[in-house]
């Protein structure tokens, strides 16, 4: 399959299914988390999932890392990265596994689900005492989709929700993203599912200026769906405009690697380790 084939296979809904079917909803609640509706928007609650750090190892306020699912901003599960949230609770985080909307739930575009990217951010720093949290070390974290709306949410600021107070920043203080989808530029007439003509306004690598927060991408290089070298621009871009962006890839790793099921679970041990090491180098962690 071409690169432009698969990534159209990626963003393509399947209309006349997704209007005779439905999906399942995403859990009210998880055991262990706490749960807070950050937003309530066209008759959805969208929750956020909290998991208090360990006391004995988190600083007080604790740095916070908010989670977003992938999906192609058509489906996915708020589920998805509860292992990678349970690793940080433990290191002394607040973790947080994010709800948000997307097609086949909501009928909404990737640019309601950027919008939902800022307002959770926001929503946690507005409501960082009641949390114990850092309002200063929030980091956005997601995989494909999940990782283009966390980027976007550091890149832009034109997609806020207007009724929100913007005096509460939206932009995360770190990335850290898994195969995400930097450039939504390429064939605007393929994404018009999920971005309408915007594509090109949405797309992270085609606004890349200095002042972004430090980023880790982590990302296969076999991957057929948001090709490796999307990545390797992105990145080469944004340390030429001064910022911090570190690249590491994985031999033969396929989109989705950082999933615990994808061979046996090597990927997912290999890119936790890692966004971990960059925490402890941001200074959020402390050495192991």
């Amino acid at each position: 399959m071409t690169r432009l084939g698969s990534l159209t296979l990626l963003l393509a809904p399947i209309v006349v299914w997704a209007q005779t079917q439905t999906i399942a909803p995403q859990p009210l609640t998880i055991e262990g988390a706490t749960t807070h509706i950050y937003k309530s928007i066209g008759g959805n609650d969208l929750r956020l999932h909290v998991f208090n750090p360990a006391r004995a190892t988190a600083p007080a306020p604790a740095p916070a890392i908010v989670f977003f699912f992938g999906g192609g901003w058509s489906q996915g599960d708020v589920m998805q990265f509860m292992p990678q949230a349970k690793h940080f609770a433990e290191r002394g985080m607040v973790a947080i596994v994010a709800d948000y909307r997307v097609f086949r739930r909501h009928g909404t575009t990737a640019l309601e689900a950027m919008a939902d990217a800022r307002s959770a951010v926001r929503w946690v720093r507005a409501n960082a005492s009641k949390l114990g949290v850092d309002p200063n070390r929030i980091v956005a974290a997601g995989g494909s989709s999940g990782g283009h709306i966390a980027l976007s949410a550091a890149v832009f600021e034109t997609f806020d929700e207007p009724s929100e107070d913007k005096k509460v920043s939206g932009r995360p203080n770190a990335l850290v993203l898994f195969n995400p989808a930097v450039d939504t530029s390429r064939d605007a007439a393929s994404l018009t599912e999920r971005f309408g003509q915007r594509g090109g306004d949405a797309s992270p690598a085609q606004h890349v200026t200095a002042g972004l927060p430090p980023i880790l991408i982590l990302h296969g290089k076999a991957d057929a769906t948001v090709p490796y070298a999307d990545a390797e621009r992105f990145c080469a871009a944004a340390t030429t405009r001064g910022n911090h962006c570190q690249l590491v890839g994985y031999e033969s790793a396929a989109h989705g690697f950082f999933n615990p099921q994808v061979a046996d679970g090597k990927w997912h041990r290999e890119t936790l380790l890692e966004a971990d090491r960059f925490l402890v180098r941001l200074g959020y962690l402390k050495v192991q």
